[in-house]
């Protein structure tokens, strides 16, 4: 995998959620930011769970943007933006190859009969070896890497190398951290001063948000222009 298009987990988190959309319900694709996020926060078919805000969907979505992965468009007679998905261009797959990888975006590794059975609500897969048939140039273009059985198991398992190594290990093998010690008691603090400072975070994280804005923005239009944008 070219390290150019390598993402970070909130990155993956998003891009298999536009995926997922586009093959599963595409009346309701492109996804403004808010179904975005709602979709990255799903508690079914995402492993593990979690609770992203709109603006590290949106930070998401600017730095894919830059990366050729992503695009946004303003629909004809709509003033809100939405995002569309460029994986099928870029990573150079059809629909099928595109649903397995969705699936191991959203879910992480799997045995060829979980992500079969997942991946169909996106692309009929009709059999284990059909599955075979799509993971076989999946494996050759280096996206996806087969792993040895987990502890107990026969089955092998699958994962994708769009966030680098892919780990062997399965979750429940991996080590539970001890829980934080207790932070200590808060200090009194003079109330005008605090809410000057809470009135500055307010305008500082705005102002993140709308440089964030202004940079997917600047990106769209680069990638309209058919340039990259730097930075």
């Amino acid at each position: 995998m070219k390290p150019e298009l390598q993402l970070d987990p909130r990155e993956a988190r998003v891009l298999g959620v536009l995926i997922e959309k586009e093959l599963s319900t595409p009346d309701q694709y492109p996804l403004t930011l808010n179904a975005a996020t709602n979709g990255s926060n799903q508690k079914n078919n995402r492993d593990p769970v979690l609770e992203l805000t709109e603006t590290e969907v949106d930070a998401a979505l600017r730095k894919m943007i830059v990366k050729g992965l992503v695009g946004s468009v303003h629909p004809v007679g709509s003033r809100v933006e939405k995002f569309r998905h460029n994986a099928e261009a870029i990573l150079a797959v059809d629909k099928p190859k595109l649903a397995v990888l969705a699936e191991l975006l959203l879910r992480g590794v799997q045995q060829p009969g979980e992500l079969r059975g997942r991946a169909s609500r996106m692309s009929p897969i009709e059999s284990l070896g059909a599955l075979a048939a799509i993971l076989g140039p999946l494996m050759e273009s280096g996206l996806v890497v087969r792993l040895d059985p987990a502890p107990g198991s026969r089955a092998e398992r699958y994962g994708h190398t769009l966030s680098g190594h892919v780990s062997a290990a399965p979750r429940s093998a991996q080590p539970v951290l001890a829980p934080p010690p207790e932070p200590p008691p808060p200090v009194a603090q003079d109330p005008i001063v605090a809410e000057r400072a809470l009135t500055t975070e307010k305008r500082i994280e705005k102002l993140e948000f709308d440089v964030s804005r202004l940079h997917r923005q600047l990106g769209n239009l680069a990638w309209k222009l058919g340039e990259k944008l730097e930075g």
